[in-house]
């Protein structure tokens, strides 16, 4: 699925370092603020353990995890909307994804210059929050005018969408973002062809020293603080710690440095998965000599759409789903055994596809 997360914030706060842990893709890091020329787009692996777990029961050549597409788009500062620093090209970027990550610089280090002259979290949020707000707001304008010459008509789909739109230019000059603003599921497609800034669902990452990696600091009380009122995750991450994790390539290294560091796990590990989370996005297996394979899709949807999330063909000639549940599959441990339990069932085109689910499709084209 061509989906995207893109990760924002202020210049020099550590988001390429935190994309090169994740993404197959490696971007250049700089410590001087606007060096970069363009957003990074890389591939990122979504962790899945049951995969490993999968492989127990079904030898298989090869093992394919489920991924998800990340853009790591240059510092912004303040001033983007109006063209300053990176400016509107790499707002751009950011319109073209599905949710954010936004890194907040949450450690100290003379060696690298905070763009304002200070760490201050708290402020790098609302100042990246504001610039997009701006551009969203020019964005709800400039189509409020233009449904106001078909309202004229006495069109009242246009009128509607004036009323909703209005409702969300309030809002976003209240320096709110338009995620918090409780609208209507049916009103959303007023919104859809301006493809808001600030409607998208957020992360926030908080990058801070090794010594904070465990428990946080002041810094990352500060921004919890702030967020209180919002339903956004928070994750605490030490984005420098994470890169020496990243460069083992021993499974052994890795989890012998974790333990020293007191890490249940790599802290983007949990920045992935909450990301696709965010995104409203699942899995489900195919199963077989060959390969075992995750795949993503929308939550909620039907066999046909998964199979066409395999092949195109699958979809179109779509004539049931073989499934059974990944728990039933690890407890009984294989199909025939299964089938013999009574937990191998044969679903149609309007079955719903669990997290989870293994699948094998049958069609004809």
């Amino acid at each position: 699925m061509a989906l995207q997360c893109g990760i924002i914030g202020i210049t020099n706060v550590g988001k390429t370092t935190i994309f090169n842990c994740i993404s197959r893709t490696k971007g250049e890091i700089n410590a001087f603020a606007f060096s970069a020329t363009k957003s990074n787009i890389g591939i990122i692996e979504v962790p899945d353990p049951r995969l490993a777990e999968l492989e127990q029961f079904q030898k298989t050549e090869k093992l394919i995890p489920t991924t998800v597409e990340i853009v790591d788009v240059p510092g912004l500062t303040k001033g983007a909307s109006r063209g300053e620093g990176v400016g509107n090209r790499f707002l751009g970027d950011i319109r073209n994804t599905d949710a954010l990550i936004h890194v907040l610089r949450c450690f100290d280090d003379e060696a690298l210059p905070h763009i304002d002259g200070s760490v201050d979290p708290v402020r790098d949020l609302q100042n990246i929050d504001f610039e997009l707000q701006i551009k969203d707001l020019e964005s709800v304008e400039k189509k409020i005018e233009r449904l106001k010459k078909v309202a004229k008509t006495g069109d009242k789909d246009a009128i509607r969408g004036i009323e909703v739109l209005e409702s969300v230019k309030e809002h976003l000059e209240e320096f709110r973002n338009v995620r918090s603003l409780d609208l209507k599921q049916a009103d959303m497609k007023y919104l859809d062809d301006i493809f808001l800034l600030t409607v998208k669902p957020v992360i926030y990452v908080c990058n801070v020293d090794e010594a904070s990696a465990l428990n946080g600091n002041h810094y990352v009380d500060q921004v919890k603080e702030s967020l209180a009122e919002e339903s956004t995750g928070v994750l605490v991450i030490a984005g420098a710690l994470e890169a020496e994790i990243a460069e083992l390539e021993d499974e052994a290294d890795r989890l012998e440095f974790l333990a020293d560091t007191g890490l249940p796990e790599p802290g983007v590990n949990r920045l992935v998965r909450e990301a696709y989370r965010m995104l409203d996005l699942q899995t489900f297996f195919t199963v077989g000599p060959k390969e075992i394979r995750a795949w993503t899709i929308r939550r909620g949807s039907t066999a046909p759409q998964a199979a066409g999330v395999i092949h195109s063909d699958l979809e179109r000639g779509f004539i049931r789903a073989e499934v059974m549940k990944y728990d039933d599959f690890i407890k009984y441990g294989s199909e025939q055994a299964c089938k013999e339990a009574g937990r191998f069932h044969v679903e149609g085109k309007n079955y719903i596809v669990d997290d989870g689910d293994i699948l094998h499709i049958r069609f004809n084209v």
